[in-house]
């Protein structure tokens, strides 16, 4: 299996000196192209901190981080908000949606930094908002939809240029079970199509419906099983 994303021995250090918060400490961690990941834990286990740097929205104070073979670990904002770009498709608990535009122009916007034609802006929106089953709501503002609704257009935005990963972070904290069960039925559909899912959650029965759990307390990796393995232990 190729893999898609390599962390070696990273260390992420908030004020280093006498009051040092080791936010990540030597984690050691592979991630194969095509995986459905989850990685759990508790606030202030280091998840998200491993998050933003595997988003490239951070870098580790040492040790590497190689995206796709290549080392991000020291690339500059602009190289790394390229890298982003190509790459990932975010999506977040908040939905971070514009109040002011609709559903279709959320999933455009960010086509539009890309500088991707209108032509072909309009039907990569209308492909992944139809891939998340809104095609009746293309017009509606995020106000007029509910939340389960409004993070499928999330969805729709983060995967309109198919980038090869998905973050999740907590992608359903802010939904009723229902809306909840929705995304994650979403989400296992585009693993199967290809994408590789990483999903960051303190929720055990989310982290269930991954293949493989990665448990992280205290900036350390403690456990990283398959679901196989899960069942054996």
């Amino acid at each position: 299996m190729e893999m898609l994303v390599e962390v070696q021995d990273v260390c992420k250090i908030y004020n280093p000196g006498e009051n040092e918060v080791r936010a990540l400490d030597h984690v050691t961690v592979s991630i194969g192209e095509n995986e459905f990941v989850a990685i759990i834990g508790h606030s202030g286990s280091g998840k998200s901190t491993l998050m933003n740097i595997l988003g490239c929205l951070d870098v580790p104070t040492s040790g590497s981080y190689r995206l796709h073979g290549r080392d991000v670990s020291g690339m500059s904002d602009n190289e790394l908000s390229d890298v982003r770009n190509r790459e990932i498709g975010f999506i977040f608990q908040g939905f971070n949606l514009i109040p002011s535009l609709s559903a279709a122009e959320n999933v455009e916007l960010p086509l539009i930094y890309r500088g991707v034609g209108k032509r072909e802006r309009r039907e990569l929106a209308r492909s992944a908002l139809c891939k998340v089953g809104l095609e009746n709501r293309m017009r509606h503002l995020p106000s007029e939809m509910s939340g389960g609704q409004q993070q499928r257009v999330a969805i729709a935005r983060a995967i309109a240029q198919a980038p090869p990963i998905l973050l999740a972070d907590e992608p359903t904290g802010n939904l009723d079970s229902g809306s909840s069960r929705e995304i994650m039925a979403i989400l296992k559909r585009l693993h199967e199509e290809g994408r590789t899912v990483i999903l960051i959650t303190h929720d055990n029965e989310i982290a269930a419906q991954a293949k493989r759990v990665i448990r992280i307390g205290d900036g350390r990796i403690t456990e990283d099983l398959t679901q196989e393995e899960s069942h054996h232990a």
